[in-house]
């Protein structure tokens, strides 16, 4: 967390605050209640002029969408309180988090519930003009021309600790806020377990278990070493707000890694780089689900040009620092094709989405990359769903059949209890086995057309239809 200090004019905003302060305290005016510190704490709500108050640099909402325009996020870096700077601030927080060239939707009903409304919950600030809770409402207002903003304030001894607490806590009351984007929300995560508090705390801070937060910790892992993966010798790279719309993609890929590599850790590396590869083609979550283990070996790398065929590297073991003689298995030839595609496809992907910097060739040609891929993963995958569709098809039946003989077990338990009852309808019983008997012949009928040399199952079945 950075240390921005305070604004230039902080001491003559504190004098501001300080009078209206005491004319509440007089009037015994309006409170809100925030977790200040592990303890519930009641501040005042006056009200400040919007425009004199400045927007928190480093709130979590657009901490992602930062990066976008490095000239003005180093603005935020070098004078957090200049007018280039808080206007980037401004700017990001009317955007959508997924995508920076649209206004976000939430923020136009925010627009439309403020102009009908008047604003409901007031923000807080902090003692020197900082918004810490309310920089949406804020911005919100300024665009509608309202002159000032109610807000609760902290203490005079108020942090960049305490300040980033208090946001965090806000946010997570789910109230009427609008939610952090889910990157915004693993970079809030991984903060707070970056100034040393425990997994299980900072989950119960954040209102979710433990295992969720493991995963998301796993997930936001993944997405660094796939930035950290696409950058060129340009200087391009993929941008954390590039995987913002893949949350569930990222979650389903966890679950099934995780379970994968219990048993075969290979298999589950070759099943995270084909799926990784799909994310950045922009499939969906269903198509992710055919990219097993061995798609790309069984139906993908024959139909790649020669120029996605990745070399793959040595598979020599890996040695262990500091433990003489211990090695670790390099992964497989197979592993390795297919994280040297998903390279290439990882830099392709950051070129093609740096036009600003990049020349055109370079980004026409990265595009053609793309497209060769998607045209070799189209195939792949119409092959990979036929072939669930017929393992599907070919399980279907053995399934249905154990079903019903779940479905008869259950019969014959609720049978003996009705009958101890003296609970049990005969005839319907009855009218019941005649359409049983009707359904086994039909399947006798079918399985007798199959099968030349039935095997013990299908001669049972035979035998115990043919008439008496």
């Amino acid at each position: 967390m950075s240390d921005f200090g305070i604004p230039p004019t902080g001491e003559d905003i504190k004098a501001v605050i300080y009078h209206r302060l005491k004319q509440a305290m007089t009037e015994d005016g309006a409170k809100v209640t925030i977790d200040w510190r592990g303890q519930p704490r009641h501040l005042y709500v006056i009200s400040l002029p919007v425009d004199m108050l400045f927007f928190n640099p480093d709130t979590h909402r657009i901490r992602a969408q930062r990066t976008l325009d490095p000239e003005r996020d180093q603005a935020i870096h070098e004078d957090p309180w200049g007018l280039v700077a808080q206007n980037y601030l401004h700017d990001l927080l009317r955007q959508r988090p997924s995508n920076p060239d649209q206004t976000d939707p939430d923020y136009t009903a925010l627009l439309e519930e403020l102009d009908d409304d008047g604003q409901r919950e007031p923000g807080i600030v902090s003692p020197h003009g900082i918004l810490v809770d309310g920089n949406t409402r804020a911005a919100a207002l300024r665009d509608l021309s309202v002159q000032n903003i109610r807000v609760g304030v902290l203490p005079d001894d108020t942090s960049r600790q305490d300040i980033n607490a208090v946001e965090l806590s806000l946010q997570l009351r789910k109230d009427r806020r609008r939610d952090y984007s889910y990157i915004n929300r693993l970079i809030a995560i991984d903060e707070e377990l970056g100034r040393g508090r425990s997994e299980a705390d900072v989950a119960r801070g954040f209102n979710i278990k433990l295992g969720t937060l493991q995963r998301d910790r796993w997930v936001y892992q993944l997405i660094l070493d796939a930035i950290e993966r696409s950058r060129t010798s340009g200087g391009a790279s993929l941008r954390l707000i590039d995987f913002e719309q893949h949350q569930e993609k990222l979650r389903e890929l966890h679950r099934d890694y995780t379970k994968l590599a219990t048993t075969d850790p290979d298999a589950a590396k070759r099943l995270k780089q084909s799926r990784l590869a799909m994310v950045l083609l922009d499939y969906p979550k269903t198509s992710l689900r055919l990219a097993e283990s061995d798609f790309h070996a069984r139906y993908l790398e024959s139909r790649l040009p020669d120029d996605l065929r990745g070399t793959a590297s040595s598979t020599k073991k890996i040695t262990v620092p500091g433990i003489p003689g211990v090695t670790l298995p390099a992964q497989s030839n197979e592993s390795a094709a297919a994280e040297a595609l998903t390279n290439q496809l990882l830099q392709a992907r950051a070129v093609a989405g740096n036009a600003k910097n990049a020349s055109p060739e370079d980004v026409a040609d990265a595009s053609a990359v793309i497209d060769k891929a998607r045209q070799a993963f189209a195939v792949a995958v119409k092959l990979a769903g036929q072939n669930a569709e017929l393992v599907k098809r070919q399980t279907a039946v053995p399934e249905r059949l154990t079903d019903a003989a779940e479905y008869v077990t259950q019969c014959a338990n609720e049978f003996a209890e009705a009958k101890a009852r003296r609970a049990l309808d005969e005839e319907a019983f009855d009218d019941s086995l005649l359409v049983l008997r009707d359904s086994l012949e039909s399947l006798a009928r079918q399985a007798g057309r199959t099968f030349p040399t039935p095997g013990d199952g299908v001669a049972w079945l035979l035998s115990s239809v043919r008439p008496l």
